[in-house]
């Protein structure tokens, strides 16, 4: 019975172990699309809870995915400034059946700018980069109260210049639990006027928008669609031309993407908040040299 019990405490030791399966879609941004995937495996991986792979989109291929493989989908892909460069159609589909039916998807950065042709996209991310007359906008008031801005109302999607941004907690939730109520994150862009259906979302934390509107705005929302939950934030720049930017050194997002993706993965989150999370007065930043290795793209 000894030697019974002690294969069944590796076996689930084993079982307990496992990383959980993450996959990273890219292909096509404006920004450098190819050091923000490599840095978030990176991140995720150095916290020991994750398996990363990568699949980079060839546009009008035949692509199928296998998107059940997989606990949490990070969509990394963004055609704002080339409508052309889509998901081929299966593949669009695949991931609305993936989410609706319990799988997760983490939309980062401008992958909220993508696929404004794309109906069920709309839907999962709830709100993104879009124009004036598509759907609503999502401003915070001085009260913290949600705003809804009917179509045609206000400006479409834009942002101002990048600044170390005063991050809001305005729904308490697992990924924010133990954070500051006000948390100062680096180098950020804050999204004004987001629009979309904003359907079953749940703003969780907003900043306001001291390079532009002067307004606060969401950071980072939640949507529920069907069983499974889609997470979304304007947190994660990184462009043309920068190495491991201000805005990924960010202990405070780098904590946030490790959390979120556990949630979205396991429905509860495990990573502790670290002693040197930011303040409301101060960034904190992991070190320059914790990423020597990587070149800008060209």
């Amino acid at each position: 019975m000894k030697y019974l019990a002690c294969i069944f405490f590796v076996f689930f030791s084993f079982q307990k172990e496992q990383p959980i399966p993450v996959l990273i879609i890219d292909g096509f941004s404006n920004h450098d699309w190819k050091q923000t995937s490599e840095l978030t495996k990176r991140i995720l991986e150095e916290s020991g809870r994750f398996k990363v792979d990568i699949v980079t989109v060839v546009p009008d291929s035949a692509w199928e995915p296998s998107f059940k493989k997989y606990a949490v989908v990070i969509q990394n892909t963004n055609n704002v400034f080339n409508l052309a460069l889509r998901w081929p159609r299966n593949a669009e589909l695949a991931l609305e059946d993936y989410v609706r039916k319990g799988g997760s998807l983490y939309v980062l950065h401008s992958g909220n700018n993508a696929f404004p042709h794309w109906e069920g996209y709309n839907k999962m991310i709830g709100i993104g980069w879009r124009s004036r007359t598509t759907g609503y906008a999502i401003e915070i008031d001085s009260n913290k109260h949600i705003v809804r801005i009917p179509p045609g109302e206000g400006e479409g999607t834009g942002h101002g210049s990048r600044f170390n941004a005063v991050v809001q907690v305005l729904d308490r939730h697992p990924v924010n639990k133990g954070y500051p109520a006000r948390w100062k994150t680096a180098s950020t862009e804050v999204y004004n006027y987001p629009r979309g259906p904003a359907e079953n979302l749940t703003v969780l934390s907003f900043a306001y928008d001291s390079s532009a509107t002067h307004k606060m705005w969401p950071v980072e929302w939640i949507v529920k669609y069907g069983k499974g939950h889609v997470y979304s934030s304007s947190m994660g720049h990184l462009w043309k031309g920068e190495t491991y930017p201000l805005s990924y050194r960010c202990i405070g997002f780098q904590t946030t993407m490790i959390r979120v993706t556990e949630w979205l993965a396991t429905g509860k989150v495990t990573y502790p908040v670290p002693a040197n999370f930011p303040t409301a007065d101060e960034i904190s930043l992991r070190d320059e040299e914790d990423y020597p290795d990587k070149k800008p793209a060209n």
